[in-house]
């Protein structure tokens, strides 16, 4: 079996080689780029499977770095942040990430996040592949053997994480689901704390899909409890 090449974007060699040794130990080929430019000429140019992203980078930072990546690559990217206020930056930006850990990490987060991503980015593949089928609800149609979403006849591009969270949302409409239940679902491993992961999701898909993202008519928060899709649906 082909050892899945990996990534790593970052500045500071002590990091980039504790990353990169476990990721050697899990059977994992690794490569290694120090800065944005560099990280940049290696994605465009050879053939990974998913890229750890730095978010602080010297010169070029991260979400600069992600967009361009997002541009011409359909594969996970899982950024890594130092700092709790980067977060909201994430939240701010869309940069089209998949997934955040935040440091000081364990290297044993770093193995399972790259394992759960690559084995949901497989699955979402796989499903791609299926019989088109198309769901409507209000003024949203979804087709999911291309993965397409419209809204008022107009296509919406969602990133691969946003279109499984909406799909899921959208098969099990007006169910309540917690922001917990839905991470587990939806990035395939449950870990405390990295919930908002799932808020984050939430609120690119509003901008992206409801008139007035302030009033969400189609995925609403229940208060306490989590957030569901309203509505009624057809399928053809």
């Amino acid at each position: 079996m082909k050892m899945k090449r990996i990534l790593i974007i970052e500045d500071d060699p002590q990091i980039a080689m504790i990353e990169r040794d476990y990721l050697l130990v899990h059977e994992f080929d690794v490569d290694i780029a120090y800065t944005g430019d560099e990280g940049l000429q290696k994605a465009f140019s050879e053939s990974f499977a998913l890229i750890l992203l730095d978010v602080m980078l010297p010169g070029m930072d991260g979400f600069a770095i992600c967009k361009k990546l997002r541009e011409k690559l359909d594969i996970p990217i899982i950024m890594v942040t130092a700092k709790q206020e980067e977060i909201d930056m994430i939240k701010g930006l869309g940069t089209g990430a998949d997934d955040y850990i935040t440091k000081p990490f364990s290297p044993h987060v770093i193995i399972a996040r790259v394992k759960a991503n690559l084995s949901q980015y497989e699955r979402l593949k796989q499903r791609g592949q299926t019989q088109q089928r198309e769901f409507y609800a209000g003024d949203l149609c979804m087709q999911t053997g291309s993965r397409r979403v419209f809204v008022k006849g107009r296509e919406i591009e969602l990133k691969n994480k946003e279109y499984e969270l909406l799909h899921f949302l959208v098969m099990n409409m007006d169910l309540v689901f917690s922001k917990e239940a839905l991470y587990e679902r939806i990035w395939g491993y449950n870990a405390l704390g990295d919930s908002a992961t799932v808020a984050v999701h939430i609120n690119r898909l509003r901008e992206k899909i409801e008139q007035d993202a302030a009033n969400p008519q189609y995925i609403q928060t229940v208060w306490g409890a989590g957030y569901r899709f309203k509505g009624s649906s057809t399928s053809l």
